[in-house]
């Protein structure tokens, strides 16, 4: 065995700096790892992995070489550099097992060898023209001899710019059979990692012999190639974590590629004989089999493992420190199966289930709605039981705010004005799905048609407020749609028994498992890259919940708002008692909700007026602590704290007043702060009110009337899945017309398009044609 140590006092004092070397550290170096945990049993989910102290990072030959497989690809393996660095600078111990040096090799002799036979031409050619040159096929041994120097090089270069140093231990399958060897090799790699050092392990290709088959030990796993001795060597040095980099997403239970394969999120020992392998990869030795064996190998000995894509450019900068962060990427290797569905299986069975729901007959769907409400009011105690479960586990953790615990309280009252809204809502869902909307006749005999259908499968990830459930499920139910349901683990208690309601009613038609509960340990982030599984995001919580979502779910449409700053504008001809009860109500009715006021603009007029005194006596009678804007604080000798930021959505019994010169000014104000959601305008004066509800750009606008009338319930929609700012598709409170689609139907007898070209015997009518009311398909 041949070991070197690169101490970085022996390194040039300096390199090129090129773009690919130096890249920006990313937020999660400032993190600091914690205590170890001791070795001997893998993590059983991915949760767990941020626990890993002890990390062996696998490159394969397709991450490292270029796709000509002559030469390295320097920003890829630049960018992999920088996060191993960053995870060593936090406190782990980090291993790299790397290919390469075959390629490497590979391009510095073919360079050697063209360079040679030109000269040799020039001498012997004169002025002839030079004969085309030709490489001959270069040895594997030799290439990486002329390569292994490089390649380390390369490492230490790019590690230096992290102020890490490296170490190159170059192996052979001999040196884990010899007792000797193997415990020197120990030795050496554990005093690395003790002077905090990266170890650069490969295999010494120069010298090694070629595999032999079914060579493997009893027990011991044979170095065949990289993927053997990066599980070997990670159970050797009783690693947490193995992480094999390769260019493929993960493991698939057929070929990727093929019409069926689907990635495998999380393998199990014993799932072999379901999956199919492919090809290997385009270089290499070993293959997705290779992968699969050295890491079930690895599993059995205490390591955990993820294999994972290290070439897709969007996410080889940081694919290494998603997987330690616990995301959800490429496969997860697992001793542990969960004791019920993964959210993939969830997501399948609710789509099969829901494409049943969407063809029962309407008054089947309103039935299962009606059966809900009934079993909200008949079981409200043990609803109301689990809900006082979760509220003292929530205020005794001491981890979320009062506006937060407030969402999560339920009432009787509260179960009550569900279950009513739920019948008004099975009402309406029976000239939901399959309604008629337009029928042109195209042609004789040629009709079409454009009907309501189902969206398909809804995610709804809502924090705190149970109440939600029930409502979006009976959405889903009347629409036909699928759904997916996320809550927070505050309302854990309150959201299981509500579930366990739901399903009872779905399943009077067989359709119990049209609506899921994701109860496993799925990140929010992780569900919303299920772009292939779902078809609409519906958020239901706080601003950076929303913000969040709508960052993360790329390829996935979502459906509503990041903030409530909702405005109430007192004009100078407002009368004094609905100016001061649209205040209170907008206010301190329910503070949380997000359509309450935020925001109070007083017309400049009104300043030490009755009006205004008035106003602000209600609010300090209510408690309302209030943040003076720039301009109200200028008005003042001695103001309210004066507001940081005029986008605030408080959330609490919190406001901001501001003054503004006229209901124009107002207007500009509410563009310029507001998240067009709900805004209002408190004014006598009927051409003044119309202006203000016709020039305010939000979802919903108000005259004379309090902001919390924003609710879908309020506005006879039975219920609501959040209210959407968005301009396209929905506005509003989203109701059930906001959770449909359409589809376009034609019914012909034989026509084709040629009939209708000049040379046909067919003219287009284009006719439209009257729909009878409560028409469906």
């Amino acid at each position: 065995m041949f070991a070197r140590l690169a101490l970085c006092s022996r390194l040039p004092s300096r390199i090129r700096q090129s773009n690919a070397f130096l890249v920006s550290i990313r937020a999660f170096s400032q993190a600091k790892f914690s205590l170890p945990r001791p070795h001997g049993k893998s993590f059983a989910h991915r949760s767990e992995l941020k626990q890993a102290k002890r990390i062996v990072v696998k490159l394969g030959s397709a991450v490292v070489t270029r796709g000509d497989e002559c030469g390295l690809a320097l920003g890829r393996l630049a960018s992999i550099v920088e996060q191993v660095a960053v995870l060593q600078n936090q406190g782990r111990e980090m291993m790299i097992v790397t290919s390469g040096a075959v390629a490497f090799g590979r391009q510095r002799l073919r360079h050697e060898i063209l360079l040679s036979q030109s000269v040799r031409q020039a001498l012997h050619s004169g002025q002839n023209q030079l004969k085309e040159m030709s490489v001959p096929v270069l040895e594997a041994r030799a290439c990486a001899a002329a390569g292994q120097s490089g390649l380390m090089a390369l490492y230490e270069a790019m590690f230096t710019q992290y102020s890490t140093c490296t170490a190159q231990i170059l192996v052979t399958n001999l040196d884990f059979h010899d007792e000797q060897k193997r415990r020197n090799l120990n030795s050496t790699l554990h005093e690395l990692l003790r002077m905090n050092i990266v170890p650069i392990i490969n295999t010494n290709d120069a010298v090694v012999p070629p595999p032999v088959p079914n060579s493997d030990l009893q027990g011991v796993i044979s170095i065949k190639d990289n993927d053997s001795l990066a599980a070997r060597l990670a159970v050797e040095m009783k690693a947490d974590l193995l992480i094999a980099l390769s260019d493929v997403e993960g493991l698939y239970d057929s070929p990727p590629g093929t019409d069926d394969a689907k990635l495998i999120d999380i393998f199990y020992p014993g799932d072999q004989q379901s999956v199919k392998y492919g090809s290997k990869s385009r270089v290499g030795i070993g293959g997705m089999e290779a992968k699969v064996k050295a890491a079930l190998w690895a599993l059995q000995g205490g390591t955990s493992v993820v294999i994972a894509n290290g070439t897709n450019p969007k996410v080889t900068g940081h694919v290494i420190a998603d997987i330690v962060e616990g995301k959800k990427v490429g496969t997860f290797f697992s001793e542990v199966k969960p004791a019920g569905p993964t959210v993939e299986q969830q997501t399948e069975m609710a789509r099969h289930a829901g494409r049943t729901l969407a063809s029962l007959h309407p008054e089947q769907r309103a039935e299962i709605i009606c059966c809900l409400a009934e079993l909200l009011t008949e079981k409200k105690e043990e609803i109301l039981n689990a809900n006082r479960r979760d509220m003292e586990l929530a205020s005794a953790s001491g981890l979320f705010s009062q506006p937060l615990i407030n969402r999560l309280s339920l009432s009787t009252a509260k179960l009550n004005s569900l279950a009513i809204g739920l019948r008004q809502l099975s009402v309406s869902s029976r000239d939901s799905v399959g309604r008629v909307l337009r029928r042109t006749r195209v042609a004789n005999n040629l009709e079409l048609e454009q009907i309501t259908v189902p969206i398909g499968v809804l995610l709804v990830i809502f924090e705190s407020r149970p109440d939600c459930l029930p409502q979006v499920s009976a959405l889903a139910i009347a629409s036909g749609n699928a759904l997916l349901l996320k809550g927070g683990k505050e309302a854990a208690n309150t959201n299981r028994i509500l579930h366990q309601l739901t399903q009872e009613a779905l399943s009077i038609h067989g359709v119990a498992d049209a609506i899921q509960l994701v109860s496993t340990r799925e990140e929010v982030e992780d569900l919303c890259r299920l772009d292939k599984m779902i078809d609409l995001i519906i958020p239901r919580g706080s601003s950076q919940l929303v913000r969040d979502i709508q960052r993360a779910a790329k390829g996935i449409p979502v459906l509503g708002h990041s903030e409530g700053v909702c405005h109430v504008y007192i004009d100078s001809e407002a009368s004094i008692d609905k100016a001061i009860d649209i205040v209170r109500d907008s206010k301190c009715d329910y503070p949380a909700a997000c359509n309450a006021m935020e925001s109070l603009l007083i017309h400049r007029d009104l300043l030490r007026t009755p009006i205004f005194d008035q106003i602000i006596d209600m609010l300090r009678t209510e408690h309302v602590k209030i943040h003076a804007g720039p301009r109200f604080a200028s008005y003042l000798t001695f103001s309210p704290s004066e507001v940081k930021s005029l986008r605030t959505e408080y959330g609490d019994l919190e406001c901001c007043i501001e003054v503004v010169d006229s209901m124009q000014d107002a207007v500009d104000h509410i563009h310029k702060y507001g998240s067009s959601h709900t805004d209002v305008i408190i004014t006598d004066n009927e051409d003044t009110a119309e202006q203000f509800l016709q020039q305010v750009d939000s979802a919903c606008v108000f005259w004379n009337s309090s902001s919390r009338f924003a609710d879908g319930y309020r506005f006879g929609l039975g219920a609501e899945v959040g209210i959407s700012t968005a301009r396209i598709h929905a506005r509003g409170p989203v109701g059930l017309e906001g959770l449909l689609t359409t589809k376009w139907v034609l019914r012909g007898e034989g026509h084709t398009v040629a009939d209708f070209s000049e040379q046909g015997s067919m003219k287009y009518l284009h006719e439209n044609i009257p729909i009878p009311q409560g028409s469906f398909n």
